[in-house]
Parts: structure tokens; sequence; C-alpha cells
């Protein structure tokens, strides 16, 4: 599976999962806790990597991490709330 970038990353949720991450006090570590008692089996390597960008983030890992902040998943991506503006705006 080819894996594309979008300005430059692999992923547009990776800022705002590290925002709701340090908002909800949890080390990258204590995230990566959760998602695998939800089934995610997940490192802290990897949160790290999805933060910063440079690791695709899958679908259902996406629900799961909106699920674990309580969010929306429209709420992790950065490209929807960008639209939902321009519509508002």
């Amino acid at each position: 599976m080819k894996i594309y970038s979008y300005k430059g990353k692999r992923n547009v949720c990776g800022e705002k999962i590290r925002a709701m991450r340090i908002k909800s006090r949890m080390s990258q570590s204590d995230l990566a806790a959760r998602l695998q008692v939800e089934g995610v089996m997940m490192e802290r390597d990897s949160i790290s990597r999805i933060e910063s960008g440079t690791r695709f983030v899958a679908d259902f890992e996406l629900c799961i991490f909106a699920q674990v902040f309580g969010v929306e998943v429209g709420s992790l991506l950065e490209v929807q709330d960008k639209e939902n503006s321009r519509r508002l705006g």
C-alpha cells in the first residue's frame, strides 16, 4: 500500500492528538496503554511518530483515538476544521 503525504506529513491528526493528550494530562506511554486496553496495539514510539506526522494513522486507529479522548472523529482532522471554517466564515 502506498502511503501519501499531505503538506509533508503522513497524517493530518497528529498535532490534534498531541494537543488532546497534553490537555488530558497523559504521557505518550499513558496514551499507548489506553489504546492497548481498547484493542489497538501501539507503543509509545508510535504515538511520538504520529504526533510528529511521520507515521500513517489507520481509520480504525483514528476511531479509537477519538473514543479515548471522548470526541468525534472529525475533531481530530484539521482538514475538516479548516473546511468548516471556510463554510461558516
